[in-house]
C-alpha cells in the first residue's frame, strides 16, 4: 500500500509539469500579455515599461524557466486587477467553490441512488422507464436554462429563496440543485445498471433462496458490491462538478473559483487566470488518487501492487 501511495504521487509530478506547460501556453495563445493588460491608447513606453517588468522582453525558454521556478514556489505572479499576488486569491475563492461542489454532490447521491435502485428493482416497468426518462431529461438539461427557471420559479415568483449570493444555507440550495441534477442523472443510470449487472449474480439468488428479507439482500450484499462503478462515476463527476461550477456560479453570483476565472478572462487577468487553473488541476489530480484508495476499502479482492 505504501509502495503503491508513493508511486502515484510520484506519478503526479510529470502530469502537473505538463498541465504547467499548457498554463504557461496560455499566454501566449491569447496574444500578447502587454496588449491584453494595456489600452490601445497607451504609448509604445508604457508598453515597453511593463513588458521590462514582465520579463517578456526575455527569450521564450528564458520565460518558462523563470515561470516553472515561480511555480515550485507558488508564486504565480501579481493580479494588476487587485495589485496582490494571485495564487491567496485564487485560495480564498476556493472554499466557495469546495463547498457548493460537496452540495452539489450529497444532492445527486440522495437522488441518484435511491432512484437507481428502485428502477432496478422495477425493470422493465412503467417506473423503471420514466426513472430512465427523466434520467435523460435531467442529462439533458443545460446548467445555466436549469438555474434561471429555478431562480424565477423559487426566488423571483415565489421568493421561498435568495437569488444570487453566498452567506446562508438558503443561499445554497439553488447552486446545489442546479449543479446537481446532471450529476444525479449520470449516476442513476449506472446505479441502475450496475444494480442489474449484481443482481443476477448467483450469491444473490442464494441468498434470495435462503428467505433473506429483500432490504437484507438489495443494500447489504447487491449495493456494496455495485459501488466500485459508481465511485469511479462520482470521481470523473467531481471533475465535471468542479468545472460546471463556473457557469453555475456565474448564474448565482457565487463567490467561488468559476466565477473568479470568468471575471479573470473577461478582465484579461492572466495571473488569476493560471493559478486558477493550476488550482483546479491539482484538486482534481488529488481526488483521482483518494477513490483508487477507497477501491480497497469497498472491494478487499483489489490488491495494490
Amino acid at each position: 500500500m505504501r509502495k503503491y501511495l508513493i508511486k502515484r504521487l510520484l506519478q503526479i509530478i510529470p502530469v502537473l509539469i505538463i498541465i504547467s506547460s499548457f498554463v504557461f501556453a496560455l499566454v501566449y495563445v491569447a496574444g500578447d500579455p502587454v496588449n491584453l493588460m494595456l489600452p490601445p491608447s497607451a504609448s509604445e513606453e508604457d508598453r515597453q515599461v511593463l513588458r521590462e517588468a514582465l520579463h517578456l522582453d526575455e527569450s521564450f525558454i528564458v520565460q518558462y524557466g523563470n515561470f516553472m521556478l515561480d511555480l515550485v514556489q507558488g508564486n504565480f505572479g501579481e493580479s494588476y486587477r487587485f495589485n496582490r499576488e494571485a495564487l491567496p486569491i485564487v485560495l480564498n475563492h476556493l472554499p466557495a467553490t469546495l463547498e457548493l461542489v460537496a452540495a452539489s454532490m450529497v444532492v445527486a447521491i440522495i437522488i441518484s441512488i435511491p432512484l437507481g435502485i428502485w428502477s432496478a428493482r422495477k425493470k422493465d416497468s412503467f417506473i423503471d422507464i420514466f426513472i430512465t426518462g427523466g434520467a435523460g431529461l435531467g442529462k439533458a438539461m443545460p446548467n445555466f436554462w436549469l438555474g434561471i427557471m429555478l431562480i424565477l420559479v423559487l426566488a423571483v415568483n415565489n421568493q421561498i429563496f435568495p437569488v444570487s449570493g453566498r452567506g446562508t444555507l438558503s443561499h445554497l440550495v439553488l447552486p446545489a440543485i442546479t449543479l446537481g441534477t446532471g450529476v444525479a442523472a449520470e449516476m442513476a443510470r449506472l446505479v441502475r445498471s450496475s444494480m442489474l449487472e449484481v443482481l443476477n449474480q448467483d450469491y444473490i439468488r442464494t441468498a434470495e433462496s435462503k428467505g433473506l428479507k429483500e432490504s437484507i439482500v438489495i443494500y447489504k450484499h447487491a449495493f456494496r458490491n455495485s459501488l466500485i462503478p459508481v465511485v469511479t462515476i462520482m470521481t470523473l463527476q467531481t471533475a465535471y462538478l468542479v468545472g460546471g461550477a463556473v457557469v453555475t456560479e456565474t448564474v448565482f453570483s457565487w463567490p467561488g473559483l468559476g466565477q473568479l476565472l470568468v471575471q479573470a478572462v473577461n478582465a484579461r487577468d492572466m495571473a488569476i487566470v493560471q493559478a486558477t487553473v493550476i488550482v483546479v488541476a491539482v484538486l482534481v489530480i488529488f481526488i483521482n488518487l483518494i477513490t483508487d484508495l477507497l477501491y480497497r476499502f469497498l472491494d478487499p479482492r483489489i490488491k495494490y501492487s
